[in-house]
């Protein structure tokens, strides 16, 4: 992420060209004050629980591929 100072500079946000569009939302999505504050009471409250994890995930839309490399076959 360019440094807050380089917010209008066209060259700063060149990246974003870049992104896959997971990506390219997830850099929005991540500046959402709602979503930090979700996110920071998850954190706060233990987001290993998966009531309020999957809770979490399903408000903001979040899906993530599986990382275990497991497949189903």
């Amino acid at each position: 992420m360019p440094p807050v100072s380089d917010w209008r500079s066209a060259a700063a946000y060149a990246f974003l060209n870049d992104l896959s569009p997971g990506e390219f939302a997830w850099e929005f999505l991540r500046r959402n004050p709602e979503y930090q504050r979700d996110y920071r009471a998850a954190a706060a409250d233990g987001a290993d629980e998966p009531e309020f994890l999957e809770a979490l995930l399903l408000k903001w839309g979040l899906r993530f591929h599986d990382r275990s490399g497991s497949s189903s076959g």
